[in-house]
């Protein structure tokens, strides 16, 4: 049976408080960009669209931008959470199993597996 040191918790929670920074700086700068890349479309066309001038009102301009803003939010912080589990899970990983190359019979892959 083997124990858990204390020592041993501080690192992945280090660990894990880092990747938890990265990820929300990697969201952020994607709403950053993404409320640039969707305010200018937005209020560009309020102006410009009669279309968009009678139907959009500041409420609806403000909901497109944040909408935008979120979403590219949460994608951006959840691709970087995954990339850095999947990274420290192989670091991790003994080494039988780090060999992810396919060793089999000389039959070819089927062309969804190949590499």
């Amino acid at each position: 049976m083997s124990t858990v040191t204390r020592a041993y918790l501080d690192q992945k929670l280090a660990l894990a408080k880092r990747c938890s920074r990265e990820a929300t700086l990697a969201g952020a700068k994607a709403a950053a960009v993404a409320t640039v890349a969707s305010a200018v479309p937005t209020l560009a066309s309020v102006r410009m669209l009669p279309w968009a001038k009678a139907n959009i009102n500041p409420t609806g301009q403000a909901l497109i931008i944040c909408t935008a803003a979120g979403m590219a939010y949460f994608v951006a912080a959840d691709k970087k959470i995954l990339s850095l589990a999947r990274k420290h899970s192989f670091e991790g990983a003994p080494e039988h199993l780090k060999n992810t190359s396919f060793q089999g019979t000389d039959r070819p892959h089927p062309a969804f597996f190949r590499p």
